[in-house]
């Protein structure tokens, strides 16, 4: 029914994870970890190798910092799978609008809250916040359709795998595979959340340097399909946001050292978008030179 696909760099959780699978998953599966302790192999090669090992026709990739707190959830993927033929990937955590600005799987200068679908009890490694329900379903789904999901859990149909693999020879790292993923499924099926399954995720995550060099790249290959747009949210209020989000993300890149040639890069990179205007470009560029110019 299931193949779990894990990266494992921790046996205490992986542990954890065998034994919360075992308990709650409630359909036959197999779990593989794939030791990757050492760092050897990105999460893309990891996770295209489990794949291949694999026997069932639902393939489920989680880390294994989290907690599935839901009876029979491998029973409610599969339902979701045959209610809903047309979805090929579902997650805990999504966006209907993907930036054409270099982001994650939301852009958080969008303004348009009701474009976000996520579920999950949010625990915190880096700071002393206390752990917390993550949720926004403003439209009450059980299955909400979005753009893109984030990496910490999804499933997707062996036939959705079978159509786009995990990009192993771009993305190196730990980062970015997610956004990937989502925009070479969504070429050939939908990409959801679901709001049956409830897990615990134990890390926030670092959104670091590495993070972003690897978003960039994501960006780079999908330019010429972003915005993705479910939500249908009108170009003119698009055009005024994403300006703001590409100067966001270029005061970023120069406070973290990139050099002046890789935001010119972003902004032809761009360009093959079909919501990038000539003035939209033509202010991001002046924008880049002042920055470059301010630089200290």
């Amino acid at each position: 029914m299931i193949s779990i696909i894990v990266s494992s760099v921790n046996q205490s959780q992986l542990a954890a994870v065998r034994a919360n699978v075992a308990e709650i998953i409630g359909v036959p599966y197999e779990l593989i970890a794939i030791d990757n302790s050492k760092g050897e192999w990105g999460i893309c090669e990891v996770y295209n190798r489990g794949a291949a090992q694999s026997k069932f026709d639902i393939l489920c990739f989680m880390h294994e910092d989290v907690k599935i707190n839901t009876m029979n959830w491998g029973g409610k993927v599969a339902d979701a799978f045959v209610q809903h033929p047309g979805f090929g990937l579902i997650g805990i955590a999504g966006s209907q609008y993907k930036s054409l600005a270099p982001s994650g799987w939301h852009c958080y200068d969008i303004e348009a809250p009701d474009i976000q679908y996520y579920q999950l009890v949010q625990h915190f490694k880096f700071s002393d916040q206390e752990p917390s329900l993550a949720y926004a379903n403003p439209r009450e789904l059980k299955l909400a359709r979005v753009g893109c999901i984030d990496g910490v859990w999804f499933c997707c149909t062996r036939e959705a795998y079978s159509a786009y693999q995990f990009d192993e020879q771009m993305l190196k790292g730990f980062h970015g595979y997610d956004l990937d993923f989502s925009m070479g499924i969504n070429q050939t099926h939908q990409v959801g959340v679901t709001f049956e399954v409830l897990i615990e995720h134990f890390s926030e995550g670092k959104f670091d340097e590495k993070w972003l060099r690897e978003i960039l790249k994501v960006h780079a290959k999908w330019s010429r399909m972003l915005p993705l747009n479910i939500a249908g949210l009108p170009k003119e209020q698009l055009l005024v946001e994403e300006k703001r989000a590409f100067r966001n993300i270029f005061k970023r890149m120069i406070s973290s050292g990139f050099k002046p040639k890789e935001l010119f890069a972003v902004l032809r990179h761009s360009m093959a978008s079909p919501l990038m205007t000539v003035g939209l470009a033509t202010k991001l560029y002046f924008y880049i030179v002042k920055l470059v110019l301010r630089k200290p």
